[in-house]
């Protein structure tokens, strides 16, 4: 979720009540997130429905435990031997998740693994991979890189490697509503591409 502010851009990620309560009440502008709970929003008239715009994709990583042995998953057959040989396992139930999910049964390993899958429903996977609850998890690489007390280990190989679509649109209750729109403008513009990719997405094309 974005804040505009008068001196520029904050930047928040919030979940649960914190974000229910965001998106009711505010303070907030903009908010990013999958087409599918973004329609959601758009039908319950939470947001601008004609300012719902495409805006990322995310591709999916692997990490471990801090200070934990990193898995070789460089192809589809090493990334498929680390599933295997992995004490447990941990995603979400979201797109990453969905994605995740099909690219497991791809591998005819829906079955093997179930017994030791976690599915996460609140927060994100690394808080969980941090606290030990299990041995690898996977999820969006933007979301995964850089979080203290896990390891990113690198992004899931080839045809498995299914991207989550982000979309930006304007909150219905925004205080700053031709400010965030000119927000929108430029999170899609070419000149926004580089900045993007410093943050390990990449700017939508259909």
């Amino acid at each position: 979720m974005t804040v505009l502010q008068e001196v520029g851009v904050t930047v928040l990620q919030e979940a649960g009540t914190a974000l229910e309560q965001r998106i009711n009440n505010g303070p907030a502008d903009l908010i990013t997130t999958n087409p599918g709970p973004m329609a959601d929003l758009a039908k319950a008239g939470k947001v601008v429905a004609n300012t719902v715009t495409p805006f990322v994709w995310a591709g999916l990583g692997l990490a471990v435990k801090a200070g934990a042995p990193k898995p070789n998953i460089a192809t589809v057959e090493s990334y498929k031997a680390a599933l295997l040989a992995a004490k447990s396992i941990g995603y979400s139930r979201g797109c990453s998740g969905t994605n995740i999910g099909k690219g497991i049964d791809e591998l005819g390993l829906t079955e093997q693994l179930r017994a030791k899958t976690t599915f996460i429903a609140t927060g994100p996977v690394t808080d969980h991979l941090a606290k030990g609850e299990f041995e690898i998890g996977i999820q969006q690489t933007n979301i995964m890189v850089g979080i203290p007390g896990v390891d990113y280990v690198g992004p899931l190989p080839g045809f498995l490697n299914k991207p989550c679509q982000s979309d930006v649109a304007l909150l219905t209750h925004s205080k700053e509503p031709e400010a965030a729109r000119a927000m929108i403008r430029f999170m899609v513009s070419p000149e926004a591409a580089p900045l993007l990719r410093k943050t390990l997405v990449e700017p939508f094309k259909s």
